[in-house]
């Protein structure tokens, strides 16, 4: 029988950054976009903190060993949405940009490379999710401009639309995505 709250649990104390474990990874962020200019988000939740923390995220995930960038974006469209698309359907690689996720188990420093998907609207399908995403995964909603232009709920990334707005000028990553620069996006800060 544990004799310190557990994670999730009142009294629980967030490990310092030095003492949760650190993560590397490359991941693919995908935007999906519906012919009304909405754009897919899940709100991702971290269930070790309490009151629990949530923000928003485009679908997306690691890229496996032997996998390329576009393959993961395909492969985590439909385990994430149910969505099939064909490698080519998605634009980019816009950005790439080196994070640093902080959350009240682990801290990961990812490297993200973002495409952008446009689609007909469609109902999301959750099946294929992992047992995790089932757990943090607390909604999943079409937002329109407006509304991510107004929300004051945490969006990650915190630019999505200046990332959107990268489709729109191929001359800024035709010959390689834009670099962008380091930044943090955490539930618990990583530092």
């Amino acid at each position: 029988m544990p004799t310190h709250p557990l994670p999730g649990q009142p009294g629980f104390i967030v490990p310092d950054p030095e003492d949760r474990p650190r993560f590397d990874r490359r991941a693919v962020r995908v935007l999906v976009v519906d012919h009304d200019d909405r754009m897919l988000l899940f709100q991702d939740s971290d269930l070790g903190l309490d009151p629990v923390t949530h923000w928003w995220v485009t679908p997306g995930g690691g890229v496996d060993p032997g996998e390329s960038d576009l393959e993961a974006g395909v492969r985590e469209l439909w385990e994430e949405t149910g969505l099939v698309v064909d490698a080519a359907d998605l634009v980019g690689p816009l950005l790439t940009r080196p994070v640093v996720h902080g959350y009240s188990d682990k801290v990961v420093d990812q490297v993200e490379v973002f495409y952008v998907v446009r689609v007909p609207a469609f109902e999301v399908d959750t099946t294929a999710h992992t047992e995790e995403e089932r757990l943090t995964v607390a909604d999943i909603r079409w937002w329109t401009p407006a509304d991510l232009a107004t929300t004051a709920d945490d969006v990650w990334p915190r630019d999505v639309q200046a990332v959107l707005d990268l489709a729109d000028r191929p001359h800024e990553w035709r010959d390689g995505p834009v670099q962008g620069t380091a930044v943090e996006e955490s539930s618990v800060p990583a530092s």
